[in-house]
């Protein structure tokens, strides 16, 4: 007698299609965060409040001592990335030495780069200005030591600034010359102060004890910035201090909003570069 098949149960029916399927679709992976670098902070005695403080290493330069750029206007939503940008790629390319860049999140931007003014027009840009002595000495008795114990450095520094931020690194040049080695001022709002700055540069640059340092000045096409740097420019030219290299490049093709990019690639190929070469001292670098 014939039997009769049984019935699969549906159970089984399911589990045979599922595998003929093939395997499910994973979920999808979660995002990893880029990390470009590093935050710490500071909590600073000098400013009486904690400072953010960003970090960059160019690639496989993270054991060896470097020499180290310091810049204001560091934040992740200011111009940290785009420095570090340049460092990178001029790093790889070997249009520069590798620089641990140090970039200053801010607090209050125009309290700390400003020096004091006596116009009334400048103090009607924040509550707060003229900070520029207390910032430096953050940057000399808090920050600096505490880059140095934390990474493996060179002796030597540098700073980078653009508009106020370049004010400031222009005012330490010849304020507080000793401060940095290399100081690179792009479109530096040398109008603070009705061109106080700029008038007292000659006399600056005549104290005995000068340190050797160098400079690098450009400027856009904003007549502010152009006829007050033409002021320390004459001055450098007048009294061509012992030890001091300088460039000047106007950059007339350039607005103030476009300037940073373009002038800090030149600049970094000028007086970072892996060896000496370039403009003279004094002397424009060409377009």
């Amino acid at each position: 007698m014939r039997r009769r098949p049984r019935p699969v149960p549906l159970a089984c029916l399911l589990a045979c299609l599922c595998g003929c399927a093939g395997p499910r679709p994973r979920a999808p992976a979660q995002p990893a965060e880029l990390v470009i670098g590093r935050s710490i902070t500071i909590d600073s005695r000098v400013l009486g409040e904690t400072r953010r403080v960003n970090v960059y290493t160019p690639p496989g330069h993270e054991s060896q001592p470097l020499p180290v750029l310091y810049m204001p206007d560091g934040g992740m939503n200011e111009d940290f990335h785009h420095i570090t940008g340049i460092v990178q790629v001029s790093t790889m390319n070997g249009t520069m030495r590798p620089f641990l860049v140090v970039g200053i999140e801010n607090t209050e931007r125009r309290r700390d780069l400003t020096g004091p003014t006596t116009d009334p027009e400048d103090r009607k840009i924040a509550p707060r200005v003229g900070g520029s002595a207390e910032f430096r000495r953050f940057i000399r008795e808090e920050l600096m030591p505490e880059i140095q114990q934390r990474y493996p450095t060179t002796e030597e520094t540098a700073i980078v600034g653009e508009s106020l931020a370049g004010l400031f690194a222009l005012e330490t040049f010849l304020r507080e010359p000793d401060l940095f080695d290399i100081y690179i001022a792009i479109d530096p709002s040398a109008w603070w102060d009705r061109g106080s700055l700029a008038r007292e540069a000659a006399a600056r640059l005549q104290q005995p004890g000068q340190p050797p340092r160098t400079l690098y000045l450009a400027t856009s096409d904003e007549q502010d910035m152009q006829q007050h740097v033409q002021v320390v420019v004459d001055a450098l030219r007048q009294v061509d201090p012992p030890g001091v290299r300088w460039h000047y490049q106007p950059m007339p093709e350039e607005r103030h909003g476009t300037i940073f990019h373009a002038a800090a690639l030149r600049a970094f190929r000028t007086v970072l570069a892996p060896a000496a070469g370039g403009a003279k001292p004094g002397e424009p670098t060409s377009p």
